[in-house]
């Protein structure tokens, strides 16, 4: 009931804004406001981003490889047979001298407790064990469970799907040592990017991703955790009371808890963590309506604490205010072109073709975002660039818009049944060797990226 009351009023307040500015300005300059506002925004995240690179390679900050807190490494796993043993291979090949694995199988109907009994042997690092089918659901209680048992000064996160270079942990552990750092998130990357137009998209929305939370990063700003690749300090996961088991996206929930707490969330570029995209249309929307879903509520059930808490700087409730516009927006331009094309029908006064105008700037904005996301991570070519660019802005635009408006509908009119939704793992057999190309281009930017 709190998120509806929050979730009306904000709705209320954007339709009277909305109507304001209908009967008495220029509705075409709220757009051009809230683009200015973003490009803006976006500048000042860059302006960041590039003097941090300079200040870095005037005066080199070198890793503390010597920090070197024990690491437990959880991994959930809810059905994952087709991936868990390779899975738990790649993860073991982790070199660094001080961690212990714990897979979890949470009420799995298939044989993925079989196969962490026949093969718990081979791997001396990897503990395992089986939640009860009475259990609470969700990833969020799973981890909590694992956290009892975690040695770990350090707990980090996997997904089922997860693979990485045995440098992993040594390369991310470093970013966790400042005293307020909380949480660390690794640059997620598709791992089967070449199978089909969906998984090549949603690389590159990974790659738009990065370039963002390089930005937020930079700007000391509400950097967000992504589940898979997580690094999170125990005495901090412990402060905000460890994982919401009422949440749908527990990633993002922790990362808004941390920073109301006042932790900071840092974001490592040049460590990665490579998982399966989603290669057909109807997983791909039932992911993704779990994460807009998750990530509305989160804000909705704390956002009393984000205006009121003591602890979060102020840098980190702009930066957060800033995002929030990405849910904002569909809405506020799905109400604008249709209010103005009524007025048209009618031979009403209207605004139709700025309208219709500036919200193709704004699919412009993104298409710029991505042009240089995909140049800076990809490396593609000028012209596949700008193609792939062109052809991921309407994929964002087509797949998160409608899906924003329906779960709005449906935190207002329906009830919260705690969908997880969960994604299928083992759609593809690409092994991550596969990307062992990926380590040249790495090196490439390894420089302009490092501690960013």
């Amino acid at each position: 009931m709190k998120e509806r009351i929050t979730l009306l009023t904000i709705i209320s307040c954007l339709l009277v804004l909305l109507y304001f500015f209908q009967n008495h300005m220029n509705t075409p300059c709220a757009f051009m406001t809230i683009l200015i506002f973003m490009s803006v925004y976006t500048a000042y995240m860059q302006i960041a981003f590039k003097h941090r690179v300079r200040k870095q390679r005037k005066h080199p900050v070198e890793k503390n490889y010597n920090f070197q807190p024990y690491v437990s490494i959880l991994i959930p796993a809810h059905n994952e047979a087709d991936v868990i043993e390779k899975t738990i291979e790649n993860i073991s090949q982790i070199d660094y001298p001080r961690y212990e694995i714990i897979v979890i199988d949470d009420r799995s109907t298939d044989n993925t407790l079989e196969i962490l009994e026949k093969i718990s042997c081979n791997y001396p690092k990897v503990k395992y064990f089986s939640r009860t089918k009475e259990a609470f659901a969700g990833k969020s209680a799973v981890l909590n469970d694992a956290l009892k048992i975690a040695k770990g000064e350090a707990i980090l996160v996997f997904d089922a799907d997860a693979r990485v270079k045995p440098d992993f942990l040594k390369e991310l552990v470093p970013a966790l040592e400042p005293q307020q750092v909380g949480a660390v998130q690794a640059r997620k990357v598709i791992l089967n990017r070449e199978q089909n137009f969906l998984t090549k998209c949603q690389d590159n929305e990974m790659a738009v991703d990065t370039h963002f939370q390089v930005g937020r990063d930079s700007v000391k700003g509400a950097v967000e955790l992504r589940g898979n690749g997580e690094l999170i300090k125990r005495s901090a996961l412990e402060d905000v009371g460890g994982w919401n088991i009422y949440t749908i996206t527990d990633d993002l929930d922790l990362s808004t808890r941390l920073q109301i707490k006042g932790w900071d969330v840092r974001f490592c570029a040049d460590v990665c963590v490579y998982e399966e995209g989603v290669p057909d249309y109807l997983s791909l929307l039932k992911q993704r309506r779990r994460w807009i879903e998750g990530s509305i509520r989160r804000y909705l059930e704390h956002f009393s604490d984000v205006l009121t808490s003591k602890d979060m700087s102020l840098r980190v409730s702009l930066d957060m205010t800033a995002y929030i516009t990405e849910f904002i927006l569909p809405v506020w331009m799905v109400s604008e072109i249709a209010i103005q094309s009524f007025r048209f029908f009618k031979d009403d006064p209207n605004w139709i073709l700025s309208s219709m105008a500036l919200s193709t700037l704004m699919c412009g904005f993104f298409i710029v975002a991505l042009f240089y996301s995909l140049r800076k991570y990809v490396k593609l070519k000028p012209l596949e660039n700008l193609k792939q660019s062109i052809l991921t802005a309407f994929y964002i635009v087509i797949l998160w818009s409608p899906l924003t408006i329906f779960i709005i509908f449906k935190i207002i009119f329906m009830k919260n049944n705690l969908d997880w939704g969960k994604t299928k793992h083992g759609v593809t057999n690409i092994p991550l060797q596969s990307f062992e190309k990926s380590k040249i281009q790495e090196k490439t930017q390894t420089e302009e990226l490092t501690n960013v």
